[in-house]
């Protein structure tokens, strides 16, 4: 299904361990057999993420997501199945091998994203070399009147467009092909002419963690009716709302300390005039409304994030919920002051180093910036307006984490509005409904309209699965599951034990595809990982009466197949032979239920 040999897949994941991948994203505590974490896939305060070493899979008992390394990979860096193969390969120093036939789709995948790549890298390149042949007068003059030094320049790998002709020209003579230019967003194709996306403009390259240009934004340099900032549109290997500006940097920062912090800001010219000021933990979103996947990308480097964008109140109220986002993701966010109508370059140039360090120190947790922001939109020497506001500030104190949080809150709105605050807490509390509205968001609950008998066979399964010691002399082959999940799993876990080999529990995950019933019914299963949260002796007598279960259902199965049959025989020896059987599975059910071994 992947084009990606079998063997060699095998072969790779028993040269990576997923606990040592895993660390790589975020800290784990082991406590048992497992290494545990808060889930990176919903936002959770109690730990229900758990690695199993052994089996290598990951399992968390909150939502329910599961899979081996790969696609632990493939979710950490929102990259595809062929990716995440890739960059686990590179981690385990194993060559990628040839593709199977799958009718050359990922073959072909393979080589668009290489080669845009090299366009990418080259383009990049390309831009350089024109800052520096002595034909970017504009371009230089815009970058000394920025007052960025040479080295900045360097380690953001700044260049420069000339006109619209020469990138492309260029590309087509270095062999590139035109669609692959094409596909790479550096070109536009307008009525079959080929002209540089970024035509004229100060480059700056988009890296990605792993060191690769992926795309390019562009600063205008003289007044237009074009946008002043364009980024690159989305590609096979750049999608905007996945990425963040610096992130490269903010990795490689990461390996020489720990990052207590990130700071967001909103463009290239603010992260590159805070990293000029020694701000070096700080990244860009271009722009865009911040997105889940880019509060993903944050967490792997901390679970503080301070958002630095411009000051002005238009710009507070379009940002909030964005923030929310990433306060969703389990981040917490503070939000920097700025004076009025400034931005964080404008801070450092007007004010200087210490002023916007002054800002830092001020930032507001996101609940107190919400109501900061709400209080700029009410004049509250205006009856009405301040009802509407007190109204729409316990809204959002009603979202606090804490009753100790509200009171202070409480206490806040009181001294602003002048209401006492006996009364602001009786409106608080007798509003419940909005209070459950605006609640945090609660991690997501798996549906499971399971009946009995799946239960059932989900905890014999996980007996056999996790070796527990009541399910050791019990042969699995003499279990009837209804299930064919069950039945597939039951039918490996045979073949390991007939071959004397331990179950690999990761070489499930293989069996189902992902987003399928299949799939989530593994999941399931592995919910009792753990034992099903139960003591030793309780899951023994759980299990045992599982099998029972799983035997009655099995006679059951039989006696409604013979009295269907029976009720549709028109033979009257057939229909006594069946009420016959009828009868003898009716007293096998009696004995099974009187613990009778058959």
């Amino acid at each position: 299904m992947s084009g990606v040999d079998q063997d060699f897949l095998r072969n790779l994941k028993e040269k990576v361990n997923i606990v040592e991948v895993a660390e790589s994203y975020f800290s784990l505590e082991k406590r048992g057999g497992s290494y545990w974490a808060c889930c990176p896939f919903h936002h959770e305060k109690t730990p229900s993420f758990a690695i199993n070493e052994a089996g290598q899979y990951y399992h968390c008992f909150g939502c329910g997501e599961s899979g081996d390394v790969i696609k632990f990979v493939c979710e950490m860096e929102s990259a595809d199945f062929i990716d995440g193969v890739k960059m686990l390969a590179e981690r385990a120093h194993i060559p990628m091998p040839a593709y199977e036939n799958d009718n050359g789709k990922t073959a072909e995948l393979k080589r668009k994203k290489d080669a845009v790549l090299k366009i990418l890298n080259e383009t990049a390149h390309f831009y350089l070399r024109n800052l520096n042949s002595g034909n970017a007068d504009a371009h230089i003059e815009y970058i000394l009147r920025r007052k960025i030094p040479s080295t900045v320049v360097r380690a953001f790998g700044l260049g420069a467009s000339l006109n619209y002709d020469d990138l492309p020209r260029y590309l087509i003579s270095a062999g590139f092909s035109a669609q692959d230019i094409v596909d790479s967003g550096v070109v536009n194709e307008v009525n079959g002419k080929l002209t540089d996306a970024q035509g004229g403009r100060l480059i700056f390259p988009i890296i990605n963690s792993y060191g690769e240009v992926i795309a390019f934004g562009g600063r205008l340099l003289k007044k237009t009716n074009f946008a002043k900032y364009v980024n690159t549109r989305d590609t096979i290997v750049f999608t905007k709302r996945k990425n963040l500006y610096n992130i490269n940097l903010l990795k490689k920062l990461k390996r020489e300390q720990t990052i207590k912090e990130v700071i967001m800001v909103e463009g290239y010219m603010d992260t590159i005039s805070l990293y000029q000021a020694g701000f070096r933990n700080v990244v860009a979103s271009m722009g865009t409304s911040l997105t889940q996947d880019q509060a993903r990308l944050i967490k792997r480097y901390t679970d503080t994030v301070l958002i630095s964008y411009d000051g002005d109140a238009a710009g507070q109220k379009a940002n909030i919920r964005g923030l929310d986002i990433l306060k969703d993701e389990g981040l917490n966010v503070r939000v920097v002051p700025l004076p009025e109508g400034l931005d964080p370059d404008d801070v450092i140039k007007q004010l200087g180093n210490q002023a916007y360090g002054n800002c830092l120190e001020g930032a507001l947790p996101l609940i107190d910036y919400k109501l900061d922001v709400l209080g700029k939109g009410y004049d509250l020497t205006k009856t009405e307006d301040k009802r509407r506001y007190v109204s729409e500030a316990l809204k959002i104190i009603s979202t606090a984490d804490s009753n100790a949080e509200k009171e202070e809150l409480l206490k806040k709105l009181r001294t602003k509005s002048g209401i006492s605050y006996e009364s602001l807490k009786r409106d608080l509390e007798q509003n419940p409904a909005e209070a459950r509205a605006k609640a945090p968001e609660q991690p997501k609950k798996r549906e499971d309209n399971a009946d009995a008998i799946v239960l059932a066979s989900r905890f014999v399964i996980s007996g056999f699965l996790f070796g527990a010691d009541y399910a050791r002399d019990v042969d699995i082959s003499s279990v009837e599951f209804a299930d064919p999940v069950h039945e597939i799993i039951a039918k490996y876990i045979r073949s390991k034990q007939l071959m004397e080999e331990p179950v690999q529990l990761s070489e499930l995950f293989e069996f189902f595809d992902e987003n399928t019933r299949e799939y989530e019914e593994l999941s399931h299963i592995l919910d009792y990982s753990e034992g099903g949260g139960f003591s030793a002796e309780v899951s023994e007598k759980y299990f045992n009466d599982c099998l029972l279960k799983l035997k009655i259902n099995a006679v059951d199965r039989q006696i409604r197949e013979c009295t269907q049959a029976m009720d549709a025989c028109d033979d009257l020896a057939q229909r006594a032979n069946l009420g016959a059987k009828i009868v003898e599975l009716t007293r096998q059910k009696q004995k099974i239920r009187n613990g009778v071994k058959l």
